[in-house]
């Protein structure tokens, strides 16, 4: 369920647990924010260490600004009772960049399938409700390049846009990646544009970058699935 374009993200802060017992069988979720498919493997491989005895680690995740990449797994369960209702949640609040697992200790009572998607459902809600959810920008990313005789004004006029710098390396040249909220792109380059070279804004946006100024867009942040 990919979400509807907009200028923030929801994921949760930190990692937090919810438990849901039903006739004897206990559900413990937890739920971690991540930022790959390979943190998700390792996140699901911690569980599965920590709870070597239970008979299913069941989990779903989302990734992506506009959550367009994921996956739910019901590891044994009937199809669609435990990775689906999971996933329900994570899509309910809106949430990307974050998974689920939820182990199951079975009580020794069979639940039907009504009872097992509840139970996955309301580990997974317990989890969520201890969670401090958060708002992150959708950024774009854009490097700037320069030379060392440069290396004062662009870093001042960086310092003065408060742009996230997501990178920065100084070898033969300066380079310096800024996270900039994708709906403000062309007004803050304006800007650094004009502070580069102690001009006005009406006047830099008739001219072109300084020489020994390169700008390149790295990321879109609408196309970054997660690394």
């Amino acid at each position: 369920m990919p979400f509807e374009m907009k200028e923030f993200y929801q994921t949760i802060k930190a990692p937090t647990e919810g438990v849901y017992k039903e006739k004897g069988s206990k559900f413990i979720a937890y739920a971690f924010p991540i930022h790959s498919r390979a943190e998700a493997t390792d996140r699901l491989n911690d569980v599965k260490k920590l709870h070597i005895k239970a008979r299913h680690h069941c989990f779903a995740w989302r990734l992506g600004y506009v959550g367009d990449l994921f996956r739910a797994a019901d590891d044994g369960e009937p199809s669609g009772t435990a990775g689906k209702p999971i996933l329900g949640q994570i899509d309910k609040l809106e949430l990307t960049n974050v998974m689920v697992v939820v182990v199951r200790y079975f009580g020794g009572t069979l639940l039907g399938t009504s009872g097992l998607i509840r139970s996955y459902r309301e580990a997974t809600i317990d989890a969520f409700a201890k969670a401090e959810i958060i708002q992150h920008p959708i950024l774009d990313i854009h490097r700037l390049t320069f030379g060392y005789d440069l290396m004062s004004n662009v870093m001042g006029a960086v310092k003065k846009s408060g742009l996230k710098i997501t990178k920065q390396e100084f070898t033969d040249k300066g380079l310096v990646e800024l996270g900039i909220p994708f709906k403000d792109v062309d007004d803050a380059l304006l800007k650094i544009k004009a502070n580069i070279s102690n001009i006005s804004t009406n006047q830099a946006s008739m001219e072109d970058w300084p020489e020994g100024v390169k700008i390149k867009l790295i990321r879109k942040g609408m196309d970054y699935l997660g690394g």
